[in-house]
């Protein structure tokens, strides 16, 4: 018995009884995990004497081959299949799971959805958050080559056609918009995992030409993105990090410049507010050079969008100004000319714009340019509400900067907020109106700022 694989007392009679309602061979199941783990570098020999050891004496082998038996299983019954129905244990999960950026697609495709498999264990990442460091060789690896040569997969049973993808791109689709709507927290927005784990799974495991294969991972980068995004609204932070990587590698693998820019600048917006606006504002410069050629101005606009957000926290005016002016000159040539914006960016308007320019002033400590930023920004409250919310919280915070603090106004603005994010499930939006109620600490009790604490402690949630 190899080393690597571990003895046990008791047949395994979970897999034997799931081997037989998938109709494998035993035969047929060892070639296929052989197989399985020749695309993720691993040389095996498996014959059905293994899998005899593995259902009649319950020896467990190595827990990559675990998942690859899990997964063979799931290709034969047309469903995910979990370790747990297979009666092979989960070994303790290693914290940098997520973080690799492979350079062969296959351990790519391996990595990323044995990420999606574990990631909600509940003590998953219970006390970890955001690494830098673990950005460093992601980065680099895009910067240096943002495209795979190739995508296409055989050797599978399931055969993916253009059906599957459009499935994906509109779960896609529905999670931006519930998310836009209803914050990260909520049940509908946070179901985007499940959705990795059991739709796009067992399509990235099927086989699929070039062209498809391409496609499905465009639209799996998609929701990789939107879960890391979900993550990052819901304050796990060590969560949204691996999703964001796995949607850059899953970008690289789609061959999808401008999305995987658009990745690492949403990546980019949760390192600043984390406290790391040069790392921030380096992933914003790298995206923009490395996508300038191939992304449209709207994608463009964007990034510079979330650069002066990130120089405005750093306490740069003149680069915030600097990004800021771009982004606007972008977004108004992009207004202009009838382009072909992807739909991931539809949301990004002057309205847009002039909302975060809001907050870009307000960190800068110029709430009167703060305020008349305000003036443009009108974003819908329905679709957006928790953007919505975000702008007056911060506008809120503008008026009690400055020489003359306006504690009315701030009061007016801050319960409108909370009007707005009561039907939102966002840590994001509950930090931010924190962060308004220690601004008004010079004013703490005022009657007022404890009516305002009060409804901020009770109304506001970070998951529905």
């Amino acid at each position: 018995m190899p080393r690597s694989e571990q003895s046990a007392s008791k047949p395994n009679t979970l897999l034997g009884s799931l081997i037989t309602q998938s109709g494998a061979s035993s035969k047929s199941l060892a070639m296929r995990v052989n197989q399985l783990a020749a695309g993720v570098d691993k040389r095996t020999a498996y014959t059905h004497t293994s899998v005899a050891n593995w259902t009649r004496r319950g020896i467990m082998p190595e827990p990559v081959i675990r998942s690859l038996i899990a997964q063979a299983l799931g290709e034969r019954l047309g469903r995910p299949v979990t370790l747990a129905e297979i009666g092979m244990r989960v070994e303790d999960i290693d914290l940098d799971v997520g973080l690799a950026f492979p350079h062969e697609l296959p351990l790519a495709v391996r990595g990323a959805t044995h990420y999606w498999s574990v990631v909600d264990r509940r003590d998953f990442l219970a006390t970890t958050g955001l690494t830098m460091a673990g950005w460093a060789t992601p980065i680099r690896r895009w910067l240096t080559s943002p495209a795979d040569p190739h995508a296409a997969q055989v050797g599978a049973t399931r055969h993916v056609g253009a059906a599957d993808v459009a499935d994906l791109l509109a779960a896609a689709d529905d999670a931006r918009r519930w998310d836009s709507r209803l914050g990260g927290g909520n049940w509908r927005s946070s179901a985007v995992v499940d959705c990795l784990r059991e739709q796009a799974t067992p399509l990235l495991h099927g086989r699929y030409t070039d062209r498809t294969g391409r496609q499905l991972f465009a639209a799996t980068a998609q929701l990789s993105r939107l879960a890391g995004w979900t993550a990052f609204d819901t304050g796990r932070h060590a969560a949204a990090q691996r999703h964001y990587i796995q949607a850059l590698r899953l970008a690289r693998a789609a061959g999808d410049v401008p999305f995987g820019g658009y990745v690492l600048v949403c990546a980019a917006l949760q390192a600043s507010l984390r406290g790391f606006h040069d790392d921030a504002i380096d992933m914003c410069l790298g995206a923009f050079e490395r996508a300038k050629t191939t992304a449209t101005p709207r994608v463009l606009a964007f990034f510079k969008l979330i650069e002066a957000r990130a120089h405005a926290r750093a306490g740069s005016a003149r680069a915030a100004g600097r990004a800021l002016s771009t982004s606007d000159l972008l977004i108004r040539r992009a207004d202009r000319e009838t382009g072909d914006d992807p739909d991931w960016i539809d949301f990004y308007t002057h309205s847009r714009l002039a909302a975060d320019a809001v907050e870009v002033h307000r960190d800068l400590g110029l709430p009167a340019p703060a305020r008349r930023w305000d003036a443009e920004a009108a974003i819908p409250v329905d679709a957006f509400a928790r953007s919505h919310g975000l702008r007056l919280i911060v506008v809120a915070s503008t008026h009690l900067q400055g020489a003359a603090p306006d504690l009315a106004a701030a009061l007016h603005h801050g319960n409108r907020a909370v009007d707005v994010l009561t039907r939102v499930a966002s840590a994001r939006a509950v930090d931010y109106a924190r962060d308004l109620v220690d601004r008004c600490l010079p004013w703490k009790d005022e009657a007022g700022v404890v009516d305002l604490a009060r409804r901020i402690r009770t109304d506001l949630t970070a998951v529905a």
